[in-house]
């Protein structure tokens, strides 16, 4: 079959597109790093030597295997040499502390840890705790070097029959709130995505410019749909503004995929309107909170569409906003995808009518099987509708309106409840934005024996503001008090130099409130 005949199919695997791309394009650039590139002929023979290689080592369809590495054209042909052979893969997250990564190791029940060099010497304090035989993508120390674990050139492996519901990765959650959780999700979801992926412009002409790393479900949902029907993915080592901007231009990029503090760095860069980025077609978002105003300010100075992703990792429902197409709805994260399920529930789990505030819940065709090994945690994050069927509960709370357009509110377990009364963080950050001295700002509740809890906000000021443009912390808290109703009013606001964040740009509002030392008088 062809690729696109083979995309038509209810289901099918990356491994037979890839293939089938190399038959019908086999010299056009699949991966390009630095000054090294990969043709989909040689990407497509790397991922029989990769699939051949776990195989002669016993490593069964549905069985693991982990990376916790930094990205490189490595690290693709392992990840997808591993589908080819069934076994599914757990994109490790460097940034996570050594014993918090040997802990997802052993939870993922890894057959093999492929790692560099830079990993290695951070995981020296539990090296004995990950017992299995150690690969170095980066051909260093770290373990047996790629190329001499890597099956001969020509090697080809034993034709596999993947099924649906096997194992295609375990993406671990954050562990934003407490420890990281492996998400089980199968071939046929991944499936879907791709096809998903079709509307908005991925083929064999475009050119992605992938900025996150490679672990990231946020990632990962733009790499497969370019390189499986047919474009070329940029890989980019670490972001920085200018060298992104620069990669865009030169290589005339069409997709991107970025969280939303890359955009607010981008479009803040001083020579920002200097580069050349009419070649884009789409920019996508996802993974965190995403201001109507950045929203604006890329439709106005970055050319192509804008489509904001709202959804979790574990599935369950999306949300799409194509925001170039409705600029009157960029507080919201847009309306459910075709064939997802989007409702919200009050705290007895029961479904809310329209326009009042409760947890998001959502069922879809890409869903997760569970946690990897929670069960208890699967149940927790589970929601059944009074006919039986099953969705996710994302912990967020929203509200839709006449349209069918979801606004978020916040975190469920962020929410403060102050006097009795509901306040949402959000709507606090959203009148401190305004403060032209305010570059960003996040609210968290601290503990108040008057009120139970009270909110706080941690506020970063703009850079070249000027001395006097920037007033002192309770000067601001004043200002956007004047601003906020009686039960929303800031206890305190504390001036920083920066958000804790994740790796894919998640503010850290725990590390905010365990740090915070709360004065005598909230």
């Amino acid at each position: 079959m062809t690729p696109a005949e083979l995309i038509e199919q209810p289901f099918g695997t990356y491994a037979e597109l890839i293939r089938a791309q190399a038959k019908v394009r086999p010299r056009h650039t699949a991966l390009i790093q630095d000054d090294r590139e990969v043709s989909f002929a040689t990407l497509d023979a790397m991922m029989d030597r990769v699939a051949a290689t776990l195989q002669r080592d016993g490593i069964h369809p549905t069985e693991s295997i982990a990376i916790c590495a930094g990205t490189s054209l490595e690290y693709a042909a392992v990840f997808l040499g591993a589908l080819r052979a069934g076994v599914a893969v757990a994109p490790l997250a460097p940034s996570s502390t050594p014993q918090t990564i040997a802990d997802m190791a052993a939870n993922s029940e890894a057959r093999l840890f492929l790692v560099d060099a830079e990993v290695a010497a951070e995981l020296a304090p539990v090296q004995t705790q990950i017992a299995v035989p150690w690969i170095a993508l980066d051909e260093s120390a770290a373990g047996t070097p790629f190329s001499r674990w890597l099956a001969p050139a020509g090697s080809v492996p034993e034709p596999v029959a993947i099924r649906p519901e096997w194992p295609f990765n375990i993406i671990y959650s954050s562990g934003t709130t407490g420890t990281p959780k492996g998400i089980v999700q199968p071939h046929g979801m991944r499936w879907s995505h791709a096809q998903r992926a079709r509307p908005q412009g991925y083929g064999p002409d475009s050119v992605t410019v992938i900025a996150t790393p490679l672990y990231s479900n946020t990632t990962l949902v733009s790499f497969f749909p370019t390189v499986t029907l047919g474009g070329t993915v940029v890989l980019m080592g670490k972001f920085a503004t200018t060298a992104y901007l620069a990669l865009a231009e030169k290589h005339r990029a069409t997709h991107t995929m970025l969280v939303p503090v890359q955009y607010r760095r981008l479009m803040a860069h001083a020579d920002f309107d200097r580069y050349d980025l009419a070649s884009f077609r789409m920019k996508l978002c996802t993974s965190a909170p995403f201001a109507a105003a950045l929203k604006a300010d890329i439709l106005r100075r970055w050319p192509g569409g804008l489509v904001e992703y709202y959804g979790m990792t574990e599935g369950g429902g999306t949300c799409i906003l194509a925001a170039h197409e409705h600029p009157d709805k960029l507080a919201t994260v847009g309306k459910a995808a075709e064939g997802h399920d989007i409702r919200l529930i009050d705290e007895a789990g029961r479904e809310i009518a329209p326009g009042e505030i409760g947890e998001v819940v959502g069922h879809s065709p890409a869903m997760m099987q569970g946690y990897h090994r929670q069960p208890e945690k699967t149940r927790e994050a589970e929601w059944y509708a009074p006919d039986g069927k099953r969705f996710i509960r994302t912990g967020d709370v929203g509200r839709f309106d006449a349209e069918g357009f979801l606004t978020l509110m916040d975190r469920r377990k962020d929410m403060i409840i102050s006097g009795g009364f509901n306040v949402y963080p959000s709507d606090l950050e959203a009148v401190l934005a305004q403060h032209p001295a305010v570059a960003e700002a996040a609210v968290v509740g601290v503990a108040s024996p008057r009120w139970g809890e009270t909110p706080v906000a941690f506020v970063v000021t703009r850079v070249g503001a000027g001395d006097t443009a920037i007033p002192a912390a309770s000067e601001l808290r004043d200002w956007a008090n004047a601003r906020l109703g009686k039960t929303q009013r800031l206890a305190a606001v504390e001036i920083v130099d920066t958000l804790p964040r994740s790796a894919i740009g998640k503010i850290l509002k725990r590390e905010l409130r365990d740090t915070f030392v709360p004065p005598a008088d909230i």
